[in-house]
Protein backbone atom coordinates (compact mmCIF):
# COMPACT_ATOMS: atom_id res chain seq x y z
CA UNK A 1 0.00 0.00 0.00
CA UNK A 2 1.16 3.20 -1.29
CA UNK A 3 1.50 6.39 1.34
CA UNK A 4 -1.00 8.60 -1.05
CA UNK A 5 -3.32 5.05 0.23
CA UNK A 6 -2.50 5.30 4.00
CA UNK A 7 -3.27 8.82 5.03
CA UNK A 8 -7.18 7.86 5.12
CA UNK A 9 -6.17 6.38 8.59
CA UNK A 10 -6.75 9.39 11.95
CA UNK A 11 -3.71 11.09 13.07
CA UNK A 12 -2.73 11.39 16.76
CA UNK A 13 -1.33 14.28 18.56
CA UNK A 14 -1.40 13.86 21.97
CA UNK A 15 -1.13 16.94 24.26
CA UNK A 16 2.54 16.38 24.40
CA UNK A 17 3.20 17.50 21.28
CA UNK A 18 0.42 19.82 20.70
CA UNK A 19 0.91 21.70 23.61
CA UNK A 20 5.00 21.81 23.07
CA UNK A 21 6.77 25.02 22.54
CA UNK A 22 9.48 23.88 21.56
CA UNK A 23 8.01 22.23 18.03
CA UNK A 24 6.56 24.56 15.38
CA UNK A 25 3.48 23.77 14.45
CA UNK A 26 4.67 22.42 10.48
CA UNK A 27 6.65 19.73 13.11
CA UNK A 28 3.29 18.77 14.95
CA UNK A 29 1.39 18.15 11.96
CA UNK A 30 4.19 16.09 10.33
CA UNK A 31 3.73 14.35 13.58
CA UNK A 32 0.58 13.89 13.41
CA UNK A 33 0.66 12.63 9.67
CA UNK A 34 3.81 10.41 11.05
CA UNK A 35 1.08 8.57 13.17
CA UNK A 36 -1.55 7.98 10.03
CA UNK A 37 1.17 6.27 8.21
CA UNK A 38 2.65 4.64 10.95
CA UNK A 39 -0.90 3.38 11.62
CA UNK A 40 -1.29 0.24 9.89
CA UNK A 41 2.56 -1.61 9.71
CA UNK A 42 3.39 0.07 13.42
CA UNK A 43 5.85 1.96 11.30
CA UNK A 44 5.73 5.11 8.82
CA UNK A 45 8.26 4.47 5.87
CA UNK A 46 7.47 7.38 3.91
CA UNK A 47 10.14 9.07 2.58
CA UNK A 48 11.44 12.63 2.82
CA UNK A 49 10.33 13.50 -0.62
CA UNK A 50 6.91 12.35 -0.10
CA UNK A 51 6.38 14.84 3.11
CA UNK A 52 8.15 18.00 0.89
CA UNK A 53 5.37 17.28 -1.60
CA UNK A 54 2.35 17.02 1.00
CA UNK A 55 4.17 20.32 2.56
CA UNK A 56 5.23 21.90 -0.43
CA UNK A 57 8.49 22.57 1.55
CA UNK A 58 12.13 21.25 0.84
CA UNK A 59 13.07 17.82 1.75
CA UNK A 60 16.13 19.62 3.82
CA UNK A 61 13.22 20.99 5.73
CA UNK A 62 11.64 17.44 6.19
CA UNK A 63 15.00 16.36 7.65
CA UNK A 64 15.24 19.48 9.78
CA UNK A 65 11.94 19.04 11.61
CA UNK A 66 12.19 15.06 11.57
CA UNK A 67 15.68 15.61 13.26
CA UNK A 68 13.75 17.74 15.58
CA UNK A 69 11.22 15.49 16.70
CA UNK A 70 13.35 12.80 17.45
CA UNK A 71 15.82 14.63 19.54
CA UNK A 72 12.88 15.29 21.87
CA UNK A 73 11.87 12.25 21.94
CA UNK A 74 8.74 11.62 19.76
CA UNK A 75 10.08 9.50 17.52
CA UNK A 76 12.88 6.92 16.51
CA UNK A 77 14.27 6.56 13.08
CA UNK A 78 15.59 3.77 12.15
CA UNK A 79 17.83 3.26 9.21
CA UNK A 80 17.69 -0.21 7.23
CA UNK A 81 20.77 -1.30 5.20
CA UNK A 82 21.80 -3.93 2.80
CA UNK A 83 25.10 -5.69 2.86
CA UNK A 84 26.97 -2.72 1.49
CA UNK A 85 25.66 -0.49 3.76
CA UNK A 86 23.80 1.36 1.51
CA UNK A 87 20.40 2.93 3.08
CA UNK A 88 17.71 1.24 1.67
CA UNK A 89 14.99 2.30 3.57
CA UNK A 90 14.26 4.37 6.62
CA UNK A 91 11.46 3.51 9.41
CA UNK A 92 10.21 5.88 11.57
CA UNK A 93 8.70 4.76 15.15
CA UNK A 94 5.95 6.84 17.26
CA UNK A 95 7.64 7.30 20.55
CA UNK A 96 5.64 9.53 22.98
CA UNK A 97 1.54 8.18 22.76
CA UNK A 98 0.22 8.43 26.19
CA UNK A 99 -2.21 5.94 26.04
CA UNK A 100 -3.17 2.78 24.61
CA UNK A 101 -4.55 2.91 20.57
CA UNK A 102 -6.13 0.09 19.02
CA UNK A 103 -3.73 -0.18 16.66
CA UNK A 104 -0.74 0.48 19.28
CA UNK A 105 2.35 1.75 18.23
CA UNK A 106 5.62 0.38 19.53
CA UNK A 107 6.82 2.75 21.95
CA UNK A 108 10.60 3.19 22.90
CA UNK A 109 12.36 4.24 26.22
CA UNK A 110 12.92 7.86 25.96
CA UNK A 111 16.42 7.50 27.70
CA UNK A 112 17.66 4.57 26.39
CA UNK A 113 21.50 5.35 26.86
CA UNK A 114 23.19 5.99 22.65
CA UNK A 115 20.62 4.57 21.22
CA UNK A 116 21.73 6.07 18.25
CA UNK A 117 25.26 4.58 18.52
CA UNK A 118 23.51 1.12 18.92
CA UNK A 119 21.17 1.08 16.07
CA UNK A 120 21.85 -2.51 14.19
CA UNK A 121 20.97 -2.74 10.48
CA UNK A 122 18.90 -5.39 8.60
CA UNK A 123 20.60 -7.20 6.31
CA UNK A 124 18.65 -7.36 3.10
CA UNK A 125 20.05 -11.23 2.44
CA UNK A 126 17.69 -12.41 5.67
CA UNK A 127 14.58 -11.08 4.18
CA UNK A 128 13.22 -14.09 3.25
CA UNK A 129 11.85 -16.42 5.43
CA UNK A 130 12.41 -19.53 3.99
CA UNK A 131 16.19 -18.47 3.42
CA UNK A 132 16.52 -17.67 7.09
CA UNK A 133 15.26 -20.74 8.86
CA UNK A 134 17.77 -23.21 6.15
CA UNK A 135 20.33 -21.06 7.82
CA UNK A 136 19.46 -21.66 11.39
CA UNK A 137 18.56 -25.13 11.01
CA UNK A 138 22.10 -26.10 9.64
CA UNK A 139 23.91 -23.94 11.93
CA UNK A 140 25.60 -21.82 9.84
CA UNK A 141 28.22 -19.44 11.17
CA UNK A 142 26.08 -16.29 9.21
CA UNK A 143 23.76 -16.13 12.52
CA UNK A 144 25.04 -14.51 15.02
CA UNK A 145 26.05 -16.83 18.46
CA UNK A 146 23.65 -14.67 20.45
CA UNK A 147 20.80 -15.58 18.09
CA UNK A 148 21.40 -19.28 18.59
CA UNK A 149 21.26 -18.45 22.29
CA UNK A 150 18.33 -17.09 22.17
CA UNK A 151 16.37 -19.34 19.88
CA UNK A 152 18.04 -22.28 22.70
CA UNK A 153 16.56 -20.32 25.55
CA UNK A 154 13.18 -20.56 24.03
CA UNK A 155 12.96 -23.85 22.73
CA UNK A 156 13.17 -23.10 18.97
CA UNK A 157 16.49 -24.52 17.41
CA UNK A 158 15.51 -27.38 15.68
CA UNK A 159 17.53 -29.73 13.47
CA UNK A 160 16.62 -31.31 10.07
CA UNK A 161 15.74 -34.57 11.54
CA UNK A 162 13.51 -32.98 13.95
CA UNK A 163 11.64 -30.62 10.98
CA UNK A 164 10.98 -33.73 9.17
CA UNK A 165 8.46 -35.15 11.69
CA UNK A 166 6.99 -31.76 12.79
CA UNK A 167 3.44 -30.89 11.26
CA UNK A 168 3.50 -28.36 8.31
CA UNK A 169 1.46 -26.12 10.63
CA UNK A 170 3.83 -25.93 13.59
CA UNK A 171 7.05 -26.07 11.20
CA UNK A 172 5.07 -22.47 9.41
CA UNK A 173 4.79 -21.52 12.25
CA UNK A 174 8.45 -21.79 14.29
CA UNK A 175 9.26 -20.11 10.60
CA UNK A 176 7.37 -17.20 10.97
CA UNK A 177 8.14 -16.72 14.77
CA UNK A 178 11.86 -17.03 14.45
CA UNK A 179 12.10 -14.69 11.20
CA UNK A 180 10.26 -12.30 13.67
CA UNK A 181 12.50 -12.42 16.36
CA UNK A 182 15.71 -12.03 14.05
CA UNK A 183 13.94 -9.05 12.53
CA UNK A 184 13.55 -7.39 16.03
CA UNK A 185 16.95 -8.78 16.65
CA UNK A 186 18.35 -6.56 14.14
CA UNK A 187 16.28 -3.56 15.22
CA UNK A 188 16.50 -0.80 17.72
CA UNK A 189 13.84 -3.03 20.21
CA UNK A 190 16.14 -6.04 20.42
CA UNK A 191 16.97 -5.03 24.14
CA UNK A 192 13.36 -6.31 24.51
CA UNK A 193 13.97 -9.96 23.79
CA UNK A 194 15.87 -11.37 26.63
CA UNK A 195 12.14 -10.77 28.11
CA UNK A 196 10.18 -12.75 25.34
CA UNK A 197 9.37 -16.11 26.42
CA UNK A 198 8.05 -19.22 24.12
CA UNK A 199 3.90 -19.44 25.22
CA UNK A 200 3.64 -16.07 24.52
CA UNK A 201 5.74 -15.87 21.26
CA UNK A 202 2.94 -18.61 20.27
CA UNK A 203 0.17 -16.99 21.39
CA UNK A 204 0.90 -13.76 19.40
CA UNK A 205 1.23 -15.30 16.36
CA UNK A 206 -1.61 -17.28 16.68
CA UNK A 207 -3.31 -13.87 17.29
CA UNK A 208 -1.56 -12.18 14.58
CA UNK A 209 -2.62 -15.35 12.00
CA UNK A 210 -6.52 -15.15 12.92
CA UNK A 211 -6.65 -11.15 12.98
CA UNK A 212 -4.35 -10.22 10.40
CA UNK A 213 -3.24 -13.14 7.83
CA UNK A 214 -2.67 -10.11 5.42
CA UNK A 215 0.27 -8.36 7.32
CA UNK A 216 0.86 -11.37 9.72
CA UNK A 217 4.72 -10.19 10.47
CA UNK A 218 4.54 -6.63 10.99
CA UNK A 219 0.94 -7.45 13.07
CA UNK A 220 2.68 -10.06 15.25
CA UNK A 221 5.81 -8.02 15.40
CA UNK A 222 4.18 -5.01 16.93
CA UNK A 223 2.24 -7.01 19.59
CA UNK A 224 5.77 -8.29 20.67
CA UNK A 225 6.99 -4.81 21.23
CA UNK A 226 4.41 -3.64 22.66
CA UNK A 227 4.28 -6.48 25.13
CA UNK A 228 7.43 -6.28 26.23
CA UNK A 229 8.60 -3.05 25.81
CA UNK A 230 9.18 -0.73 28.89
CA UNK A 231 6.62 2.53 29.09
CA UNK A 232 8.12 5.67 30.70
Amino acid sequence: MNEENQISYYAVIPATVRYNLDLKPAEKLLYGEITALANKQGYCYAQNRYFAKLYNVSQETVSRWISHLQKLGFIQVEIIKNEKKEIVARNIYITDLPYPQKNQYPYCQKNQEGIDEKIKYNNIKYNNIHYLFNLIINKSDEIPIDFYKLLNRLEFLFTPDMIEIMQEDKIEMVKYIIFILFDIYNSLFSYILPKVDRNNLVKFYLIAKSRSPDNLIPYCKRVIINQYIVKE
